[in-house]
């Protein structure tokens, strides 16, 4: 005899409270369990395409961690170094630009800042504290950046999580389904390939994108001459997941740096929009419809919510968990809004008169 509904409901509250509970309390420690997970998801893919071309698992995920170790290596030499040396010259950069921007709206619209105003008070003020915060930002972010991934976690852990579970992601997809309680596993199976597919074309779909994009940016932002094009592009980049945010905020950014350093060239800052509206393009009608499709089902809005929830209560291990628990709770919510359509609850005397009235003209 299966378990009454409502034993059921408490059973599966108290293993949803149970993994909250641990999240919150091991959420450092986990961390990079969490990115290696991550990452075997990502290249699960590519090994089963490998294994189909004729490779054994252990031959595919092998060929995937020499080239992937080989991309970090050539990654960490050449662009890491120049990427930090970029953020450490615009962070310290920023109070001359703040300054820049003051004295050039003084110069164009002096009755926005007229010395007795509020305005130029604030700016005033504003500087002077952006100017004496300037190195404690710095510090601050490269000890948070320092604490939440040092080294080990990058060189030691996370590759060695994501190899294992990268050699044991078939075999482990498999035991989970033999747990399955056996009266609810077609209807979980079901659940479970909506989540995949959507995490699919969200996560491999969308990072996918962030990378070119985030490339093309850096690379043509660079080739024009903007500084601290590399930093741009990869903030870009990195927030190209949330539609049009990442054109928006890399283009403001862009846009900025370049009436500074390229004012009266209006050809150069005509060159740096463009490089931002060819990749609106490129990323709307080629980028998102081949690689992600039309049908993800994760509004914008929804996965800035689930990214501020998450992260405020679990922190970094939070926003990397966001979007896949976002994912799956859209997925379940969908279920729960058919199941509750075909539901006494929904249809009522009204939707049986209706089914009655219907059968009636059938016949």
């Amino acid at each position: 005899m299966a378990l009454p509904v409502k034993d059921q409901l408490r059973y599966w509250g108290i293993a949803t409270a149970v993994f909250v509970f641990v999240l919150w309390l091991l959420g450092d420690v986990l961390l990079p369990f969490v990115i290696g997970a991550a990452i075997a998801y990502f290249l699960d893919p590519v090994a089963d395409r490998l294994e189909r071309l004729g490779l054994s698992r252990v031959a595919a995920t092998a060929l995937i961690t020499v080239v992937a170790v080989a991309l970090f290596v050539i990654t960490f030499l050449m662009v890491v170094p120049a990427l930090i040396t970029q953020l450490v010259d615009l962070v310290e950069t920023l109070p001359t630009l703040f300054q820049d921007l003051r004295a050039f709206i003084d110069k164009r619209f002096p009755s926005l800042l007229d010395a007795e105003s509020n305005t130029h008070q604030f700016l005033v003020s504003f500087g002077e504290t952006l100017k004496s915060k300037t190195g404690e930002v710095l510090q601050t972010v490269v000890t948070s950046v320092g604490s939440a991934i040092n080294v080990v976690v990058l060189l030691v852990i996370v590759p060695v999580v994501a190899v294992y579970l990268l050699l044991d992601w078939d075999r482990m997809i498999e035991r989970i389904d033999s747990l399955l309680p056996l009266d609810h596993a077609p209807v979980i199976r079901k659940l479970a390939g909506e989540i995949d597919a959507v995490l699919a074309s969200f996560v491999r779909g969308m990072g996918t994108v962030c990378l070119i994009l985030g490339i093309y940016y850096a690379v043509a932002l660079m080739i024009v001459g903007l500084q601290f094009g590399l930093i741009v592009g990869f903030i870009a980049g990195l927030v190209t997941f949330i539609p049009y945010l990442g054109a928006l905020i890399g283009g403001a950014l862009a846009i900025g740096l370049a009436l500074f350093q390229f004012w009266g060239d209006w050809t150069s800052i005509g060159l740096v929009a463009g490089i931002f509206a060819i990749g609106q393009v490129i990323e709307g009608n080629f980028l998102t419809p081949k690689l992600v499709g039309s049908s993800v089902g994760l509004h914008p809005v929804w996965l800035l919510l689930a990214l501020s929830v998450f992260g405020a209560l679990f922190g970094f291990v939070g926003m990397l968990i966001a979007v896949p628990v976002a994912a799956a709770l859209g997925v379940l919510a969908r279920f729960g809004t058919g199941q509750y359509l075909v539901s006494r609850l929904y249809t009522g005397l009204v939707g049986q008169e209706s089914a009655q009235d219907k059968a009636q003209d059938t016949d």
